[in-house]
């Protein structure tokens, strides 16, 4: 029997706010991050029936918004690169534009690069579970997530300068890990 019920009628007073700020941290524009939002509470909406109530509701519509998150920056990854170029001629006998053909990325992944990529960040992951929990919050808070100095010090009721120590200490401890593990 599921734990957790879903009502859509309640998800723009409940979680509006909270899926906007999820967003905003790591879109940073503020219109992009409303249209995410709106497409999530969409999606949400379109595959009620496949909510099975083993996570909250906010969890579920979460999990959504990730993935409409990376699907965004996947579309703005696969855009990058490509040029359109309208080149217009004209001559004595005929006047017109040329549309050339679009560049390829030549920075574009390939599936080394993915392979590294997911290496890297199993590396990175393991060195992040041998730090104590408190250098691993504020490394991944900070470091990885971007979250401001002041938000994380508010989260965990710790001063700026407590919060500078703590990074340091997590940085060089995370260096000479992946230096080991990684290098």
């Amino acid at each position: 029997m599921p734990k957790h019920q879903i009502d859509p009628n309640k998800w723009i007073n409940a979680y509006s706010d909270y899926l906007f700020n999820y967003t905003i941290t790591r879109v940073n524009d503020r219109e992009i991050a409303k249209d995410l939002v709106q497409d999530t509470f969409f999606a949400g909406l379109k595959s009620m029936k496949n909510f099975k109530g083993e996570a909250s509701e906010r969890t579920w519509l979460i999990s959504i918004l990730k993935r409409k998150i990376i699907d965004h920056y996947r579309k703005i990854n696969s855009n990058k690169g490509k040029a359109e170029v309208r080149m217009s001629y004209s001559n004595n006998e005929s006047e017109g534009d040329w549309l050339e053909e679009r560049v390829a990325d030549p920075f574009d992944k390939t599936a080394e690069d993915d392979i590294e990529n997911t290496e890297l960040g199993l590396a990175i992951h393991d060195c992040l579970s041998k730090l104590p929990e408190k250098q691993a919050k504020v490394f991944k808070l900070k470091t990885i997530l971007g979250y401001e100095t002041e938000a994380i010090c508010n989260e965990l009721d710790i001063t700026a300068s407590n919060l500078w120590v703590i990074i340091h200490r997590a940085r060089v401890a995370m260096a000479s890990c992946m230096e080991k593990t990684w290098f």
